[in-house]
C-alpha cells in the first residue's frame, strides 16, 4: 500500500487522491489499474472545472481586451520608456562648419547656426552649445565675410554660443584650436556633434576620442534655409536619427523591417529583424531551445 502511495506521488497526483483509488480498489490492485484509475478520475475533475468555468462565465459581462494587449510592440515599448527632455543627449554645434557650409564656403553665414539651433529646440533639446572662434565678433572684411553677425551676440545672450578665446600678440593673431573644444565638450558631456568635418587629427590624439567621434558625429546639409540632418545617421544599418538623438532608444529599430524568414527564422534572440509572435516571448534560437527541453 504505502509502495503504491509513494509511486503515485512522485508522479504528481494528490494524496487524498490516491487514498481515494486504493480505498476502492483495494490494496492488492495492480499498479497500472491504480494508474488507470487516477488518470480517469484526473480527466473527470478537469472536465468538471472546465464546466464550472464555462457557466460562471456566461454570467460575466464580456470585455474587450485592454489597450496594452491590444497595442503593438512598438507602442508598448513608447509606454514604458518616458520621453522627455531628460532622455535627449546634449548637442555640440561646431557654429564655423555650419556657418560655412550655409553660405555655400564663399562666406561666414551665422543664419545657418541659428537654423541649426532652431531645428534642436523644435525637437525638444534644451542642452546646446555653439563653439565660433571670438575674432569672428570683429568687422566683417572682404576676404572672410560675415552675414547677419547680430545673431552671434543673441545667441551669446541666450547662453547657446560660446566663443573660443583668441588674442593679438604684437598685431599678430594668436587663435585657439575651436574643434578640441567641440570634440572634449562633447566627450565630457556625452553629447552629439554637429559637423561635417571628421576631426581626423583628433582622433588620432586619444584612441577614446577616436571611438567617440566615429559613433557621435552627426553630419548634415543645407537645402536653402532648411538644416536637414540623415534619417540614419551611422549607415543603413544604424540606429535611426530618433534614437541616435536619445540616451535611451523610444521607437524600436526593427518595427519598420520584419524578418523575411517569418516562423522559420532559427536565428533566435540574435535575429536584427522583428518578430510579432515572439513579442512577449523570449527570443532563442532553435539550438537554445532544444538545450532547455534537453536539460527538462
Amino acid at each position: 500500500y504505502q509502495a503504491k502511495m509513494d509511486f503515485a506521488l512522485k508522479l504528481g497526483y494528490a494524496g487524498d487522491q490516491i487514498q481515494a483509488v486504493l480505498n476502492k480498489l483495494g490494496a492488492d490492485a495492480l499498479i497500472n489499474d491504480v494508474l488507470a484509475e487516477l488518470v480517469r478520475l484526473g480527466n473527470k475533475s478537469e472536465s468538471e472545472g472546465q464546466s464550472t468555468a464555462s457557466s460562471t462565465s456566461s454570467t460575466l459581462v464580456p470585455r474587450g481586451p485592454c489597450p496594452k494587449e491590444i497595442a503593438s510592440p512598438e507602442l508598448s515599448l513608447e509606454d514604458e520608456v518616458v520621453d522627455n527632455s531628460d532622455n535627449l543627449r546634449p548637442i555640440v554645434i561646431d557654429g564655423s562648419n555650419v556657418a560655412m557650409s550655409h553660405g555655400n564656403k564663399e562666406g561666414f553665414s551665422c543664419r545657418g547656426i541659428q537654423l541649426a539651433v532652431d531645428w534642436f529646440l523644435e525637437k525638444g533639446h534644451k542642452d546646446i552649445t555653439v563653439f565660433v572662434p571670438a575674432w569672428r565678433k570683429e568687422q566683417s572684411r572682404p576676404d572672410a565675410p560675415i552675414t547677419d553677425q547680430e545673431i552671434l551676440r543673441k545667441l551669446e545672450k541666450e547662453k547657446i554660443l560660446v566663443f573660443t578665446p583668441s588674442r593679438r600678440v604684437q598685431g599678430r593673431r594668436v587663435v585657439c584650436y575651436d574643434d578640441r573644444f567641440i570634440v572634449k565638450l562633447a566627450f565630457d558631456s556625452d553629447g552629439i556633434i554637429v559637423s561635417n568635418d571628421n576631426y581626423r587629427d583628433l582622433q588620432n590624439e586619444k584612441p577614446e576620442w577616436k571611438k567617440f567621434i566615429e559613433e557621435r558625429l552627426l553630419m548634415y546639409s543645407f537645402v536653402n534655409d532648411k538644416f536637414m540632418p540623415p534619417d540614419d545617421p551611422l549607415g543603413r544599418h544604424g540606429p535611426s536619427l530618433e534614437n541616435f538623438l536619445r540616451k535611451r532608444p523610444v521607437i524600436p529599430e526593427h518595427k519598420k523591417q520584419p524578418c523575411p524568414y517569418g516562423k522559420k527564422c532559427t536565428y533566435g534572440h540574435k535575429c536584427k529583424y522583428y518578430h510579432p509572435e515572439r513579442a512577449n516571448q523570449p527570443q532563442r534560437s532553435v539550438a537554445d531551445e532544444l538545450r532547455i527541453s534537453a536539460k527538462l
